[in-house]
C-alpha cells in the first residue's frame, strides 16, 4: 500500500499559462453549453416546432379523423344547449 498512487486530472506541477489555458478552454465549454440550453428552451423555437408537428398531424388519416371526432363533439354541445334552452 505504500505504493498507491494519487489520482490527479492534470499532472502537476503546471505553469501558470496552462492553468490560464484550462480556465479559457473551460469557460469556453461553458459558453458553448449555456448557447445550446437557450436554443433548446427558446418559446418561440418551441412554438414553431410544434405548429409544425401539429399542421403534419392534421394531415395524417388520425388527425383528420380526431378533427372530425372534435367537430362532432362541439355540434352535439351545441345542439344541446339550443335544446335545452327553448325549454
Amino acid at each position: 500500500m505504500g505504493n498507491a498512487r494519487t489520482w490527479q486530472a492534470v499532472p502537476v506541477p503546471r505553469s501558470p499559462e496552462q492553468i490560464q489555458q484550462e480556465i479559457d478552454a473551460a469557460r469556453e465549454s461553458l459558453a458553448a453549453t449555456l448557447d445550446q440550453l437557450v436554443y433548446r428552451s427558446s418559446p418561440k423555437r418551441l412554438q414553431a416546432e410544434a405548429k409544425v408537428r401539429v399542421q403534419h398531424f392534421l394531415t395524417t388519416p388520425a388527425g383528420q379523423a380526431a378533427m372530425a371526432a372534435a367537430g362532432l363533439l362541439v355540434t352535439f354541445v351545441v345542439v344541446q344547449k339550443v335544446r335545452h334552452r327553448n325549454r
